[in-house]
């Protein structure tokens, strides 16, 4: 999910998709654990929307627009 996407999501959507990321994160790290995962770079992309999202949050509790 790219940054400009994310900044139109109401805070509401911000929280569920922050915990679809995490979930997903999750999931790949078991299918990771028991060798089932084929592409690794679903953790890295995962953990950047992740971070995304957390920065877009941290922004709105700061006020401050990019």
């Amino acid at each position: 999910m790219d940054i400009d996407r994310l900044r139109s999501l109401t805070d509401a959507e911000l929280d569920q998709a922050l915990a679809d990321a995490k979930r997903d994160l999750w999931q790949a790290r078991f299918e990771l654990t028991t060798r089932q995962l084929k592409d690794y770079s679903v953790i890295t992309r995962t953990r950047r929307t992740i971070a995304r999202i957390l920065t877009v949050q941290r922004e709105r509790k700061l006020g401050t627009t990019a």
